[in-house]
């Protein structure tokens, strides 16, 4: 009879804990409205494709909040890429679940009705923010339009409660100015002003900004704090990138917050000390215990049991992500034309690429796998999911896709303007490729790159970057594509190994090529040889059969060793260049190519250099893959011995050559 009572007690205590969970139903949050601008948005007619788009857009915002997703954003374009709606909505860090999606509920119904026919609006409320726009917002720092709220009632000794907000948010800013784009962005800090009186500060900035990005919008609105709130009791300041709030009074959850830091300036002598014990019944003891126990073993079987789960089909996150990606056969079918011929835009080892246009006018560029891919559906879902997550403007921007048998369709944004080598490597066409078209597309590609491996959520290296994998807007903007041949790294992971070499040669970096050694440096590697076929208009592979003794990086160091750079610029350019804008060009070009990945730098210091004129770049050495004449064995001895101790000679097809892994391109 022992064991059978045991078991039952065992039962009964589960099952009264179970009620007593279920008997506690959730109080709906009801979400606390702050503030709401539309001002200055043109307006939209009733009944047309753009209202049809926001509606959509905000029943999915909507319905995302569901998934614990406390960021997110999407775009609506299903009635024509000319009445697109961008979106987002950012739930505050300390925030529930659960009041995360109540307050999406609400703002998204309620934005409408205080914004009924603008094309751009954002609504605040104390637990969360949406906006939308017509224009395209994520990623880039917004302050306009912004809130700013204030308490009637004013401080003691104001001038010294200011100087304390202003340090204490100073703080709180620098602290999340080091956290990676992509990452939560929120924390909170406390200070004493009194004895009896303690400050309390807030600030988050929308995961999707850079770092630098967030601190710039914080200190904006810690700078706006005096002029509307100064010596108030609370203040507040709204942006559409960021917020940040004060008060004297507990506002936010501690016990969620992300950066928790001790009260500061406290008083000599002060100090707050726990209570006396209480006393502590056997009886509430053993219940403790016991309930710690039964959700311990409730833990653990809900966790096999979701492994287990996991074994048998995809997360459930990624299949709903999958699926609101996925579009239908015929549709594509009837987009491409049945992919006629007179549609096909390219071809490769990959498959065929195909201009479509859906139903509704949007234009889309339909990439359609070669049947030989090996690649499972699993691996194929998941990287749809991993590729729509990148959202910059340079890079090209996935929409969907097909999966059915071996029938693999990846659905892109349609670029008009081809790529990159259509022009460059065209005797006639590069002329429409001036100076300042090329220096805007190395700056444009400098920051994609620097997108895919520092700021967004994922770190990516792309592995395959060259001229025919950078697309050109109407605008002649940049945008990176194909991301195929990725290599998907952990936010702490920056260098991997493999078997099965991918990528382009000569685009390929020597430690990636020879030992299967990759890294974020490789990509760095890539861009410098672009940067020279830019500079030059040549391609490297040509170049070689063009001169037989050298190769386009040994030809550019040549030039830069003898000190005359602008001699291997396109003569198609005339005199339409930027002295000074060449030269640190070729100067970061042979940075990039340097045989030792540790020399080349990282696409943060190359964003950097290419914006800043002051700043001072080191002599770059003699690049990789430098084939060296017999001219060259003469002139030895002339040069620093730092330029002779990195050179390697390494021979490959003149021809260019792309080594695919099975992956989708």
């Amino acid at each position: 009879m022992g064991v059978p009572s045991i078991k039952f007690c065992m039962t009964l205590l589960v099952l009264s804990l179970l009620i007593s969970f279920l008997s506690q139903s959730r109080t709906e949050a009801v979400p606390t409205y702050t503030y709401h601008s539309c001002r200055n948005a043109p307006s939209f007619t009733v009944n047309t494709p753009y209202q049809s788009n926001l509606n959509q857009l905000l029943a999915y915002l909507s319905s995302n909040a569901t998934r614990n997703i406390e960021f997110y954003n999407a775009t609506a374009s299903a009635m024509g890429s000319a009445d697109t709606v961008y979106g987002l909505f950012i739930c505050r860090g300390d925030m529930s679940a659960d009041v995360c999606r109540d307050c999406v509920a609400k703002a998204t119904k309620d934005i409408v009705i205080r914004c009924p026919v603008q094309k751009a609006a954002v609504v605040w409320y104390e637990e969360c923010m949406v906006r939308y726009s017509y224009r395209y917002i994520f990623s880039s720092m917004a302050t306009d339009p912004s809130g700013l709220l204030s308490s009637p009632l004013n401080m003691s000794e104001p001038d010294r409660f200011n100087q304390l907000v202003r340090a204490t948010m100073n703080d709180l800013a620098s602290q999340l100015s080091n956290v990676r784009a992509g990452a939560k962005k929120f924390g909170t800090k406390e200070a004493t002003f009194t004895p009896f009186k303690f400050l309390y500060t807030l600030a988050q900035c929308t995961p999707d900004l850079t770092g630098a990005d967030c601190n710039r919008c914080l200190v904006i609105a810690i700078n706006t704090l005096p002029g509307c709130c100064g010596g108030k009791q609370m203040g507040s300041v709204l942006f559409n990138s960021c917020i940040v709030k004060y008060a004297v009074s507990l506002f936010y959850q501690s016990a969620n917050t992300l950066a928790p830091t001790p009260p500061q300036d406290q008083v000599p002598g002060s100090t707050i000390s726990p209570k006396g014990k209480s006393q502590i019944s056997l009886q509430t003891i053993v219940v403790v215990v016991a309930s710690i126990s039964v959700s311990a073993l409730l833990f653990v079987a809900g966790y096999c049991y979701l492994r287990r789960k996991q074994r048998k089909k995809y997360n459930v996150i990624q299949e709903e992500n999958a699926e609101s990606l996925q579009f239908d056969f015929a549709t594509i079918e009837g987009a491409t034309d049945k992919f006629s011929d007179d549609n096909k835009l390219g071809e490769g080892g990959f498959g065929v690429v195909y201009k479509g246009i859906l139903p509704n006018g949007q234009e889309i560029a339909v990439k359609r796998l070669s049947q030989t891919s090996g690649q499972g559906l699993g691996e194929f879902k998941n990287e749809v999911i991993t590729v729509a997550k990148l959202q910059h403007r340079n890079l090209v921007r996935l929409l969907g896709f097909f999966l059915e048998g071996e029938e693999k369709i990846l659905v892109y944004e349609f670029v008009p303007n081809k790529s990159l080598d259509y022009f460059l490597y065209d005797p006639k066409r590069r002329e429409q490729l001036d100076w300042s078209r090329r220096y805007k597309i190395i700056k444009g590609v400098a920051r994609g790159i620097l997108y895919l491996h520092e700021d967004s959520r994922l770190r990516v290296i792309h592995r395959d970057l060259k001229a025919s994998n950078i697309l050109l807007d109407q605008d002649m903007n940049p945008k990176i594509s194909d991301f195929g041949m990725a290599k998907i790294f952990g936010i702490n992971q920056t260098q991997g190994n493999t078997n099965r070499i991918v990528g382009t040669f000569g685009y390929m970096s020597p430690e990636y090529a020879m030992f299967g050694q990759f890294s974020l440096k490789s990509d760095v590697y890539s861009f410098g040889v672009l940067i020279l076929e830019i500079l030059t208009g040549e391609k490297n592979s040509s170049f070689c059969q063009a001169n037989s003794s050298e190769d386009l990086l040994s030809y550019a160091w040549k030039h830069w060793r003898d000190e005359t750079p602008l001699e291997l610029l396109d003569p198609t350019l005339g005199d339409s260049y930027t002295k000074n804008e060449v030269i640190r060009s070729l100067h970061i070009g042979l940075h990039c190519v340097q045989d030792n990945p540790a020399d080349r730098p990282t696409m943060a210091t190359v964003v950097l250099m290419l914006n800043n004129d002051s700043v001072t770049l080191p002599l770059p050495q003699r690049p990789a893959y430098f084939f060296r004449s017999r001219t060259d064995d003469n002139r030895r001895s002339n040069e620093p011995e730092s330029n002779q101790s990195t050179s390697k000679s390494i021979s490959y097809s003149a021809n260019e050559v792309s080594i695919t892994e099975l992956y989708p391109r």
